[in-house]
């Protein structure tokens, strides 16, 4: 609860002040950079954030690790493919803020199944 309260009081009451999801996620730093130059391609984290959100959304994402099956099985995915788990923890926490960011615009009460569904085990 008091993770919770954390995460909506650092992202503040005014709903008009983030119109996506990606300045949403911009705001503690969650997304991250892409920078492109010729054949080099390097995804950074960003430092200019608002690191007490940061830690709250990190916080979030390591507490869903056992209470959520989509974002154990969300965060499974991405060791698989060789991230750290600092940067599959960043990932997650930047998938919850847009899932909080859903929530919040269509004003709707959150459903496991329908956050996760586009990482679901495929039926054959």
């Amino acid at each position: 609860m008091v993770l919770g309260a954390r995460v909506l009081g650092e992202f503040g009451d005014d709903q008009t002040r983030f119109a996506t999801a990606k300045s949403h996620k911009n705001h503690p730093g969650s997304a991250p950079i892409t920078r492109a130059s010729g054949r080099s391609l390097v995804v950074l984290a960003r430092h200019a954030r608002n690191r007490r959100l940061a830690d709250a959304l990190e916080q979030w994402a390591f507490c869903s690790l056992t209470q959520s099956p989509g974002a154990r099985r969300y965060y499974d995915q991405l060791r698989a493919r060789t991230k750290t788990h600092r940067q599959a923890l960043r990932q997650l926490a930047n998938r919850w803020v847009g899932i909080l960011h859903t929530l919040l615009e269509r004003g709707i009460v959150y459903d496991e199944h329908l956050a996760w569904s586009h990482c679901q085990p495929k039926a054959t």
